[in-house]
């Protein structure tokens, strides 16, 4: 059993602090390339103090989000976010986000080993069964990382997202606790 639930190889996971890490948060939301591998919606950046606020709400009133802040083990910098959204505590399911928002450190596998620290908080800690995500079919280096993680490709969505005057597809994928388990040799 690994001595630090909240670390990986690369990163940690650490509490999102409000104060600091907005900062952070809205640069990223500046970088057209890393919303576009985010989010589906119209690229629309945030300022500091939305965002600040949006954090600290979805803290105080939100019981079924579980979201931390990706840092690096080095030199505990800063450059990304992972994310438990919509928890169904009876059935134990639920989505999972990630983001590097650092282009520094996209493709060098700092985003596998948070979504890997991730699942192991997910199924270890929280007695989840399934955590599922989507991706967009042009975002492959994603994709290569979440079937590196575990995930198995469960569907796609043909033709549903509209980027630069071309249809791309959403890309399900899952993992299941024991297919997580087995891959990990854990009991």
């Amino acid at each position: 059993m690994d001595s630090n639930l909240f670390c990986g190889q690369l990163v940690r996971l650490s509490a999102i602090n409000p104060a600091t890490d907005a900062e952070a948060f809205a640069r990223w939301e500046v970088d057209s390339e890393y919303m576009r591998q985010l989010d589906s919606g119209p690229h629309l950046p945030h300022p500091i103090k939305k965002i600040k606020e949006g954090i600290e709400k979805e803290q105080q009133e939100d019981p079924n989000t579980v979201a931390f802040s990706v840092r690096t083990l080095a030199d505990d910098k800063l450059i990304g976010f992972v994310a438990f959204d919509g928890i169904n505590w009876q059935h134990g399911d639920t989505f999972v986000a990630i983001g590097i928002g650092d282009p520094a450190y996209r493709g060098n596998g700092y985003g596998t080993d948070a979504m890997c620290v991730m699942l192991r908080y997910g199924f270890m800690e929280l007695n989840l069964q399934r955590i599922q995500l989507d991706a967009f079919s042009y975002n492959e280096r994603a994709i290569k990382s979440y079937l590196k993680a575990g995930f198995v490709l469960e569907g796609q969505q043909r033709g549903t997202l509209l980027r630069n005057g071309r249809r791309w597809d959403f890309v399900y994928m899952g993992v299941l606790r024991e297919e997580w388990l087995a891959m990990h040799n854990e009991p």
